[in-house]
């Protein structure tokens, strides 16, 4: 029964892991059918709005780097792109020489909060309209739920 019981668990487990990323996959297309990001790509936009949430609203590259879906080689490239069209700057750590600060400019402050407020639109749009504010809460809290689990 045991058995029987960590199957039907595990199923339910990858059943709803595959849900969640489907819906995911479904409201990121919706999202980039409507502009949502534009000038941006979706993943320039995931970096500046999570330096935009930095208390200084700088991270090190590294500190970024776990916060954003991309490897780091991919992640300190387009900080050089970023850079170079004057979204975001980079310094050298203080307390370490190897270290990268990475910071908005006002410009990509300015960028962020501006393709923000659309995105924020469309979210209202998708999800909000799908889900009454009992499950919306629901949600926010089983997302959180797994975002902060450590077995």
């Amino acid at each position: 029964m045991r058995e029987e019981t960590a199957h039907r668990s595990t199923r339910a487990a990858a059943e709803a892991w595959e849900s969640l990323f489907r819906a995911q996959v479904s409201l990121m297309r919706r999202f980039e059918r409507d502009g949502d990001f534009a000038p941006l790509r979706p993943r320039e936009y995931d970096v500046l709005f999570t330096l935009s949430l930095a208390q200084s609203q700088r991270l090190r590259l590294r500190d970024l780097n776990e916060q954003v879906f991309m490897s780091q080689p991919s992640l300190s490239r387009m900080v050089e792109r970023l850079e170079g069209r004057g979204l975001v700057r980079r310094s050298p750590a203080p307390d370490d020489a190897r270290g990268i600060l990475v910071a908005l400019a006002p410009e990509g402050l300015a960028l962020q909060r501006q393709v923000g407020r659309q995105h924020v639109r469309s979210i209202a749009r998708y999800v909000g309209g799908a889900l009454d504010d009992d499950e919306l809460r629901t949600l926010t809290e089983l997302m959180t739920k797994l975002r902060t689990y450590r077995p």
